[in-house]
């Protein structure tokens, strides 16, 4: 199995900054990809970012010069800072994983989301 640990949301005023971390562990032989997406209250998940193992990263238009996604091959763990925050970047934020199992299955697991709510 494999499992993911995210952490850092939380309560934050519109123009402040947040950084949410994810770190995956258990039966993984390799990680493609891991990322964010989020889903605000009425709206379905969309994408946040996302970055390949070969650093490659790919952001939402909604977010682009505000976020920044890296990882930390080592310890399989991705972080995504979060700059000027606005009311309409709240949502349940998912960290994402793709790969290979143990089992050289291919794998994708989801987090349990973190709350991040933006509000004076």
């Amino acid at each position: 199995q494999v499992q993911l640990v995210e952490s850092g949301g939380g309560l934050v005023q519109p123009g402040g900054s947040l950084r949410l971390s994810c770190e995956a562990s258990g039966s993984i032989v390799r990680l493609y990809t891991m990322g964010w997406y989020r889903q605000g209250p009425g709206k379905e998940r969309d994408l946040v970012a996302t970055i390949s193992s070969a650093g490659r990263t790919n952001y939402a238009d909604s977010v682009k010069g505000r976020v920044a996604i890296s990882w930390e091959n080592a310890k399989k763990l991705v972080s995504l800072q979060i700059d000027r925050l606005k009311p309409e970047d709240t949502a349940v934020y998912y960290c994402n994983v793709r790969g290979t199992g143990m089992d050289y299955r291919s794998l994708e697991v989801w987090g349990q989301g973190t709350l991040v709510t933006v509000s004076p």
